[in-house]
C-alpha cells in the first residue's frame, strides 16, 4: 500500500532528508543519481554525504524539496523551532476525503498522546503526531477563511 505523504512528519533532520529521497523514488522514480543531477550538483556523492551525515546547506534546501517533491525538510525545521507549517489553502471546496483524512490525523495524535502518558510512546513520536494533527487543523481554519475568495492553484503537482 502506497504511503500517505501527506501525513509523514520527520523527526530529525536526517530522517526528513531520507524521507525526501524515499519520496522522490516512489513518486517521480528518482534515484539519488538524478536528484543530485537535477538540483545541478557536480555529483552525486555529495549529495550521498548529506543524506548519510543528516546535514545540507541551507540554501541547497528549496532545490532538493523541489526535484523530491515534497518539503519535508522544510517541515522538520518548522516543527523543531516549535512552530506549526501550514500549506496555503486555495479555498477548495472540501471533499469527504479531506475530513476524513484529518479525522484519522486527529485520532493518530490523540492515541500518541494516551500512547505517551502511558509509557508505550517516545515524546518525539507523540509531538510528530500532534504536529500533523495541528497542521492539519490548521489548513482546514484556512481553507474555510478562503471559501469565498478562493485563489488560483498553481501548483506544479
Amino acid at each position: 500500500m502506497a504511503r500517505n505523504w501527506k501525513r509523514v512528519q520527520p523527526t530529525s533532520a536526517r530522517q526528513a532528508l531520507e524521507l525526501c529521497k524515499e519520496h522522490a523514488r516512489e513518486t517521480r522514480n528518482l534515484s539519488v543519481e538524478r536528484i543530485a543531477e537535477r538540483m545541478g550538483l557536480p555529483d552525486h556523492f555529495t549529495l550521498y554525504k548529506w543524506l548519510q551525515t543528516g546535514r545540507i546547506p541551507l540554501v541547497m534546501v528549496p532545490a532538493y524539496e523541489q526535484v523530491c517533491g515534497i518539503d519535508l525538510v522544510t517541515r522538520w525545521m518548522a516543527s523543531a523551532a516549535d512552530k506549526i507549517l501550514i500549506t496555503v489553502p486555495t479555498g477548495r471546496k472540501t471533499t469527504a476525503q479531506d475530513v476524513l483524512q484529518l479525522q484519522e490525523v486527529l485520532n493518530k495524535a490523540t492515541g500518541a498522546i494516551i500512547s505517551f502518558h502511558n509509557g508505550n510512546s517516545t515524546a518525539e513520536e507523540t509531538i510528530a503526531a500532534i504536529q500533523t494533527g495541528l497542521e492539519g487543523l490548521a489548513w482546514h481554519r484556512g481553507n474555510v477563511s478562503q471559501h469565498h475568495a478562493p485563489q488560483f492553484d498553481l501548483s506544479q503537482e
